[in-house]
């Protein structure tokens, strides 16, 4: 299933975030979304996922949902929002409890995400024995547990520490290699950006509007740390990005 943002635009009350963005999400691709702070990345994804209706504009589902999707719409976030009293195995069932499965389809399901995402030997465990990579893995499984049409990942990753963030991309390529999946990945972090994204699209500083898509032809499995062809796309992106990063911060420190 495609995605196409037909001119959206997006306020609160007299505050434009959103301007006629027009974009298009491929199925089995990975498009990043970077810009200055406050210029509406995270709106972008709440109007994509439908937790937030737009002023104008259209966000359209293009093609068949695919027939063993229970969720077209998953949202991963950046504080994994996992219930404490559940073990791992019970935050990861918690999504499919509404979808009247035979409980043999379901554990199967269950054991297929946590061995996907390296977890099947804390099945038991309760999240506060988890590191916060672990909890992020956790969250990652739940949403892949629905098979969603599109994952939408809202700063996955700024929580953790560099290692930790290395080795969870290298995680999520590993997933992306083996199953590609449809995922939007908002991030401040542009090494992450073109580390992941086969599409990154720079929005301007608020309202926010689509500046520059810069296409990443490299296959995700031989990108790597210090490699000089994603370093220079990185230049390229903050060289779009400086000034209207410098100026946003300075608005936001003068609200």
């Amino acid at each position: 299933m495609d995605i196409r943002l037909d001119g959206v635009s997006h306020s609160y009350g007299v505050t434009e975030v959103l301007r006629d963005v027009s974009l298009d999400i491929p199925s089995g691709k990975i498009v990043c979304i970077v810009g200055p702070s406050g210029c509406g990345k995270s709106t972008f994804l709440r109007v994509l996922g439908g937790l937030e209706r737009p002023t104008a504009g259209n966000v359209l589902q293009l093609g068949q949902i695919p027939q063993d999707c229970l969720n077209p719409m998953t949202f991963i976030f950046q504080d994994f929002a996992l219930l404490p009293w559940r073990t791992v195995r019970g935050n990861v069932s918690l999504v499919l409890e509404d979808h009247a499965l035979p409980t043999k389809e379901m554990q199967s399901i269950i054991d297929d995400v946590l061995a996907r995402t390296k977890l099947s030997d804390f099945a038991d465990a309760l999240p506060r024995q988890l590191s916060g990579g672990m909890k992020q893995r956790v969250a990652i499984a739940r949403a892949l547990a629905v098979n969603p049409a599109v994952m939408l990942m809202d700063e996955p990753l700024s929580a953790l520490d560099s290692q930790t963030r290395e080795l969870l991309m290298d995680d999520l390529i590993a997933l992306w290699t083996r199953t590609p999946f449809t995922a939007v990945y908002v991030t401040h972090n542009l090494a992450e950006a073109v580390r992941l994204g086969h599409s990154i699209v720079v929005l301007s500083r608020r309202p926010g509007q689509v500046r520059e898509i810069v296409h990443l032809d490299k296959p995700l499995a031989e990108r790597g740390h210090g490699d000089p062809e994603l370093e220079a796309h990185q230049r390229h992106l903050w060289g779009l990005m400086r000034d209207e990063a410098a100026a946003a911060d300075a608005e936001l420190l003068n609200v």
